[in-house]
């Protein structure tokens, strides 16, 4: 590979692995951030601002972009809606438009929680109907509507759908699974009543190895850029590990050798009355990956999580 290659969300918990395995893989990388941004590896850049984003790519004329810079809080986004559409909605309709004008391949990070995840539908498959339970979802939708229409007479833009990510961090807050270590630990005060969701089933996997397959997607069509239309335009990976959050916790306190007495098992789902609706089940299949012979193996979530649990062990 002798291409530049552009991550946006670079300072981020998947921006990071994306930019590591690029980097490692022997080409020129470069970074997108906001508030974490890191001159000259990771250029500040508010993707909120079309021409900010216009003035990156003049910079930086990647033929790679890999689109990671989200706002991927479900919450956050029900909160403030406006501020939400314009990071998962606007700013990539405009980076995916600039991108098809430059003749750019672009990768966009979706969301398994496009789909409906109602009992008794998954696995969900790439062409399978979207129907997201939520505000979130809703918006990653209306982001890969962008990208596909941008690049619908090239071929060149990509939606990879992922589920809940963990990974290193700086914080065990940047991951929705990282951050149970934390109830984990909170929970050892008997009377700390930790509620945690024993209904909603989850498919935890490896930012390194969704690193990896944008990694091998790029490679397989760059490769393969004579016969783009062809290909698929909208891909899905996953891990098959799955668990509830609570499950998830029990874990974590298997490896620590920590009781959980403080935790509350809930298996009432979700709150009718809640703002945000949370799916059931939204496995994705990979098969679509699969047929394209990209590697879709996952690291084992427990051997991960032993060698990163260490300095918490007692």
């Amino acid at each position: 590979m002798t291409s530049i290659v552009l991550v946006t969300g670079a300072s981020g918990l998947l921006g990071r692995q994306v930019f590591n395995i690029f980097q490692r893989s022997g080409v020129l990388v470069v970074g997108q951030g906001y508030s974490r941004a890191a001159p000259p590896t990771i250029l500040k850049a508010d993707l909120a601002k079309s021409d900010e984003i216009k003035n990156i790519l003049d910079e930086v004329k990647p033929q790679i972009v890999v689109h990671c810079a989200a706002n991927r809080f479900p919450d956050l986004c029900d909160k403030n809606p406006d501020e939400a559409r314009k990071i998962n909605v606007d700013a990539t309709r405009a980076l995916a438009d600039e991108c098809a004008s430059r003749g750019a391949f672009l990768i966009y990070i979706s969301t398994d929680y496009v789909f409906p995840g109602t009992e008794g539908e998954a696995p969900y498959e790439a062409d399978s109907k979207t129907n997201p339970p939520n505000l979130y979802g809703q918006l990653k939708r209306d982001g890969e509507t962008a990208v596909l229409d941008a690049f619908k007479d090239s071929g060149l833009g990509v939606v990879l759908r992922v589920p809940v990510l963990y990974g290193t961090a700086k914080s065990n807050s940047e991951s929705a699974v990282n951050t149970l270590v934390d109830s984990v630990l909170k929970c050892q005060d008997p009377d700390a009543g930790v509620k945690m969701d024993d209904w909603a089933l989850r498919y935890p996997t490896n930012t390194e190895d969704v690193a990896r397959v944008c990694r091998d997607i790029v490679i397989k069509y760059i490769k393969e850029k004579h016969r783009l239309k062809e290909l698929p335009h909208i891909l899905q990976f996953s891990s098959e590990d799955r668990m509830t959050k609570y499950e998830i916790c029990e874990k974590f306190a298997s490896i620590l050798g920590y009781p959980l007495d403080g935790m509350i098992r809930n298996k009432e789902g979700n709150d009718p009355n809640a703002a945000v609706q949370r799916p059931y089940d939204t496995h994705l299949s990979t098969k679509v990956l699969r047929e394209l012979g990209i590697d879709v193996k996952t690291v084992d979530f427990g051997a991960w999580w032993k060698r990163e649990l260490e300095a918490y062990r007692k």
